[in-house]
């Protein structure tokens, strides 16, 4: 194992037991809050710890099989041989556990995520789009057994697609780990229904994928806070809603805006702080990454909206992930089977963290 692999285990391993023992301090005690942080991360931090564990304990094993081999007693020498042959198969398995535990996705084995899907360029075929996309994800997330709620909607003209949609899914520590490297642009090459003379029209939807986030990981004070109620958009015309039923919510430090118009109003401002929390833990996220993490220029981008990342060309029956430079199956993925192109990100990505350890 790589001296720096090493050093970085047991840095985070020491962090575990520094936070174990404040938790465990009679201080923690009178102070809730600090201490369901603290409990926060050190679970977290816990298979860290134990993989350290695992590492010297290996050593020993290694050590003693080595001190074994090297014996002038014959016999030993050959038990230690055969030891140490299985002990450098342990380690080989050993390092590949240490490694994927420190090249964790930012987020961590979040089980809930929001996604917020927009219209881009391309009028009403972009409204379609977006709505494709939408189908897309909900279709995949299906598959996999997850659940899908809808948050917020603001339809096309007519009905037919969405200017914005946001939702969210959840049921798996796999949510965010799929659903992460969807953030960005996604332009479609195609020919739309009202095209009359067949010619193919570029337009575009842009996601946002933000990892829902627990009460003591972001303190939204109610003080903060400024809550007005709308009338929530229909299809439009006499289908309007007429009851103030929609949410906006504004985060006042940092001007951050959530709107949720579905028909419950109670159920929209709960849910507009859930996603007001969500995106205020991402712009921690990026803060951090910017301050702490600039040695990492991921190729699979930084999951900004204006970032292109595939192109959907639909009389080719092709979609490319220009952050691979792979291609997939159109017909395959706009049905929703996502498997495939989901796991060659996440391989790349992996490689490339391993690559900056």
């Amino acid at each position: 194992m790589k001296e720096n692999i090493r050093t970085k285990l047991l840095e985070m391993a020491a962090r575990h037991d520094m936070l174990r023992a404040e938790f465990e301090s009679p201080a923690s005690a009178s102070d809730h809050r600090r201490a369901k942080e603290l409990a926060r991360e050190i679970g977290k931090l816990r298979p860290i710890a134990e993989l350290a564990e695992a590492v010297r304990r290996y050593e020993s094993d290694l050590a003693e099989a080595r001190s074994w081999a090297e014996s002038s007693d014959a016999e030993l020498a050959a038990m230690g041989r055969d030891e140490l042959e299985k002990a450098q198969a342990r380690g080989s398995e050993l390092e590949r556990a240490v490694k994927d535990a420190l090249i964790e996705d930012e987020g961590g084995q979040r089980d809930s995520v929001i996604l917020e899907i927009r219209a881009g360029t391309g009028g009403d075929e972009a409204a379609l789009w977006a709505g494709d996309l939408f189908r897309m994800y909900t279709r995949y997330a299906e598959t996999k057994g997850w659940k899908v709620d809808l948050l917020s909607t603001s339809e096309g003209t007519g009905g037919r697609g969405f200017k914005e949609v946001d939702f969210r899914v959840s049921g798996s520590p796999e949510v965010w780990k799929r659903f992460r490297f969807e953030a960005g642009g996604h332009r479609v090459q195609r020919v739309p229904e009202t095209e009359a003379k067949g010619r193919i029209h570029t337009s575009a939807a842009t996601v946002a994928v933000l990892p829902e986030v627990e009460d003591v990981e972001i303190e939204i004070r109610d003080e903060d806070l400024e809550v007005d109620t709308m009338r929530a958009g229909g299809p439009g015309g006499q289908h309007q809603n007429k009851t103030s039923s929609a949410v906006r919510m504004t985060h006042k430090p940092s001007g951050v805006v959530v709107v949720c118009r579905e028909k419950s109003q109670h159920q929209n401002r709960k849910e507009a702080l859930r996603m007001l929390r969500a995106k205020l833990f991402q712009m921690e996220e990026e803060k951090r990454q910017r301050e702490h993490n600039q040695a990492r220029k991921s190729m699979l981008g930084s999951g900004d909206r204006s970032q292109r990342i595939r192109t959907y060309n639909f009389p080719q029956n092709r979609v490319t992930d220009h952050r691979i430079n792979e291609d997939f199956s159109l017909e395959t993925v706009i049905e929703g089977r996502l498997e495939t192109m989901t796991q060659a990100l996440v391989e790349f990505d992996r490689e490339e963290r391993l690559g900056l350890l």
